[in-house]
């Protein structure tokens, strides 16, 4: 079964870089490009990861992660931002399913590997529970 992977990002052009290289690496990938539409995702549907502007404008960030975990306890979530404010590492505790941060810019490379890794741990942990 393919990763299942849910971008969000508000710049629409970023986004579907993203999506479009990922959706070449072999993963399945959709887009939302703000908070309705993402919960409006996550409500319906499982996904593995959640890669995640933390600047999203006009949204609750916290709220969709939350949300996230909720409806999918074993996502991994990878928060990105152009902003250095987590960059120390603080953003790992304030929310349990985050695995990873990465600093925008991002190389498409970059974050497929890391979505590939953590798509992997998603599906191990998956494979445990349902054991």
């Amino acid at each position: 079964m393919r990763a299942q992977v849910l971008i969000v990002e508000a710049r629409e052009n970023l986004g579907t870089l993203w999506q479009s290289f990922l959706e070449r690496q072999g993963f399945d990938v959709a887009l939302a490009g703000n908070q309705p539409d993402a919960i409006d995702k996550l409500q319906f549907d499982r996904w593995d990861v959640l890669v995640i502007d933390l600047m999203l404008p006009d949204a609750s960030v916290l709220a969709i992660s939350d949300f996230a975990s909720y409806k999918n306890p074993d996502i991994s979530i990878i928060a990105v931002s152009t902003n250095s404010f987590f960059s120390d590492g603080s953003i790992f505790d304030l929310w349990p399913n985050v695995r990873g941060f990465m600093n925008q810019p991002i190389e498409p490379d970059d974050l497929a590997a890391v979505v590939d890794h953590f798509a992997r741990s998603t599906n191990r942990a998956r494979a445990v529970h349902s054991s």
